[in-house]
């Protein structure tokens, strides 16, 4: 389960610096922290057994890390204001 969670996360991290990349820096860079955001919810609920490649180390560090990453990003985001004629 673990493992599909990880890929999931990977991917929508992928779509969304592609976005970030090609179009919108402000989109992409909201849905790659609300991926990582939801990686670590996914660390906090499932088992150690289950958790695949999102078990790195602690279970709340791992969950830490990436909520708090995820929250940054998404703050950044969203405060960093828009460059005249940019």
């Amino acid at each position: 389960m673990g493992g599909y969670v990880y890929l999931v996360v990977a991917a929508v991290c992928a779509v969304a610096l592609w976005v970030a990349v090609q179009d919108d820096w402000r989109a992409g860079i909201r849905w790659f922290s609300l991926a990582l955001v939801a990686g670590g919810t996914a660390r906090l609920v499932l088992p150690e057994s289950q958790a695949g490649m999102l078990a790195v180390r602690n279970r709340f560090l791992d969950a830490g890390v990436l909520v708090a990453l995820g929250v940054t990003l998404f703050a950044l985001a969203t405060d960093i204001p828009e460059q005249p004629g940019a």
